[in-house]
């Protein structure tokens, strides 16, 4: 006698069923009573085809509305993909496409044969380019960056709407789950709370549910406990218990929420609540609950932390009498060239002086600039004022290269341009540095020279010394976001394609200018390029202007 096993694939949410069969030779076709079990075997295995058909049909079914989303999310990003990508939540969902949600696809297929399918996504991965975990994750903690800085409001950033304005489509309750989970590893339980709750309010909404209520529950309930709020805890982790009642952590953690309950006398010995009702109530809002949004000011003051987001936010807050002495004017350095052509500068402080220099770089030279890096762009770094060493950081997230003059006779003319505008001798400049910030793309209050003890701003090679001046150009229009604030001054600078900032970083004594300390906002929407020349010291402090308007002070 012989053994045939035949394994049966089920649906995702099913285990494979193991079905035997014994096959007997000779003698069954010699008795009907023998040939009416096979009418029996027939029957199950007719069910049994069937059941697999039926979950096979659901797969392909969930595999069809899977390529139908994707068709339909291509066809609305390829139709303006600049536009598109503009928009961080539209930038954010699709790093979310092609990680976490393409691994739902790949575990649906992989249920059957179609595993040679994922083989060939898989060796295509060397060919073309997939966003990794981590882009996920830097992608969600970019959209709750833009969050705090811009104060947007969680429901209204899931209904894709930035200050007031529908950018893109709704979150699902998966995506604001996944922005919850992303928060929830990074220890930031205060944006756990406000995109779980959102999820599980978006969830009682869906038809189509894109994540379990439990998972959302469980992230909920202990973040919404670790934030100061026990009761609420408690009301999440009983929902929970309704629909998994033997939950390990949640029976625990019930346990203890009870435990403090009864130690605040908001229950009873018994159990019983004395005031409050230890139901949920829907839907589930955040406003009720005591929230403790983290700090993040990175060593900075709080005052001028407060100020940085505030400039970024476009709020005014320089005094209107400093205001009312800046003033426009042409300006032509004694350069004969400009005597034809002025330079158009606009004073954007005093004292320090910061000026924006307007229409001084072209669009066929932005463009030839930007062909010329995007091959090289790397990831932005910063030199560690401690070790040394060059490395990535949370604070500035952007992609940059430099350029050499003699690479094109367009940046070239551009190193010659900036001075002759500024006066300053660019053989102690260093090379052209582009950069383009991605999602929430920023670089956080910071200096740009050499602190005592630090010395990112001198070269030992060439000799020269600290970083004496800086020039920033706007390579491109933000449409919200993405200003240069200096926050100890209530200055903004809003990025306008072909114009330039320029200030200089040290006092006439060489000591670095404190009030020189600026940042790069988060991008809100759109796609931000500058490019800047960092001006070395090296007998350039006889090149800087003197009068009335530059005084030692700037």
């Amino acid at each position: 006698m012989r053994i045939h096993t035949y394994l049966l694939p089920t649906c995702v949410m099913c285990t494979f069923l193991v079905v035997q069969f014994k096959s007997v030779s000779g003698e069954m076709f010699s008795a009907l009573a023998d040939m009416e079990s096979l009418v029996s075997t027939e029957f199950e295995l007719v069910k049994q085809l069937d059941n697999y058909i039926q979950e096979e049909e659901t797969r392909l079914k969930r595999l069809r509305g899977f390529l139908e989303e994707y068709e339909s999310l291509y066809h609305e990003a390829s139709a303006d993909v600049s536009k598109y990508l503009a928009n961080p939540v539209n930038a954010y969902l699709l790093v979310k496409r092609l990680t976490s949600d393409w691994k739902k696809v790949e575990k649906v297929v992989t249920q059957n044969a179609g595993s040679d399918f994922v083989k060939n996504i898989t060796h295509h991965q060397s060919l073309v380019r997939f966003p990794s975990d981590e882009d996920l994750k830097g992608a969600a903690v970019a959209l709750i960056r833009l969050q705090d800085t811009y104060k947007l409001d969680t429901h209204a950033l899931a209904d894709g709407k930035l200050l007031g304005t529908k950018y893109s489509r709704q979150l699902t309750a998966g995506d604001c789950w996944e922005l919850g989970r992303q928060s929830y590893n990074n220890g930031d339980h205060y944006h756990t709370v406000l995109w779980m709750g959102e999820a599980l309010n978006k969830f009682e909404q869906e038809t189509n549910k894109t994540v379990s209520r439990e998972e959302i529950l469980e992230y909920l309930a202990f973040s919404t406990y670790v934030q100061g709020n026990v009761k609420e805890a408690l009301q999440l982790t009983n929902e929970l218990l309704k629909t998994i009642p033997f939950h390990q952590r949640a029976l625990e953690n019930k346990k203890h929420y009870e435990e403090l309950l009864r130690e605040q006398g908001i229950i009873s010995p018994s159990g019983e609540a004395t005031d409050v009702s230890m139901e949920m109530s829907e839907p589930f809002d955040t406003a009720n609950l005591k929230l403790t949004k983290p700090k993040g000011t990175h060593g900075l003051p709080i005052d001028e932390w407060n100020n940085y987001e505030k400039l970024c936010r476009g709020e005014k807050l320089m005094d209107p009498e400093i205001e009312g002495q800046l003033h426009c004017r042409y300006v032509t350095n004694n350069v004969p060239f400009f005597f034809i052509q002025p330079v158009k500068m606009e004073e954007a402080y005093l004292k320090p002086l910061i000026v924006i220099y307007h229409d001084v770089i072209t669009d066929e030279e932005i463009e030839t600039v930007k062909q010329l890096a995007k091959p090289r762009f790397k990831r932005t770094t910063v030199r560690n004022s401690v070790t040394g060493k060059v490395e990535t950081v949370k604070y500035r997230i952007s992609k940059a290269a430099f350029l050499k003059d003699s690479e094109h006779d367009y940046v070239l003319k551009i190193s010659r341009r900036v001075g002759l505008i500024t006066g300053l001798d660019m053989a102690t400049a260093e090379d052209l540095q582009v950069c383009n910030y991605g999602i929430g793309g920023h670089y956080e209050p910071h200096f740009d020279y050499a602190r005592k003890q630090e010395t990112i701003g001198f070269n030992k090679d060439t000799g020269w010394r600290n970083r004496i001046a800086t020039w920033l150009f706007y390579m491109s229009n933000v449409e919200a976001g993405g200003a240069t604030v200096f926050p100890t001054l209530n200055v903004a600078l809003w990025p306008q394609k072909g114009s330039a900032a320029f200030w200089y970083n040290l006092h006439l004594n060489g000591e670095g200018n404190v009030n020189t300390r600026h940042a790069a906002c988060p991008v809100l929407t759109g796609s931000k390029w500058v490019s800047n020349k960092w001006i070395h010291e090296l007998n350039q402090e006889f090149r800087r202007p003197c009068g009335l308007r530059f005084d030692a002070e700037m």
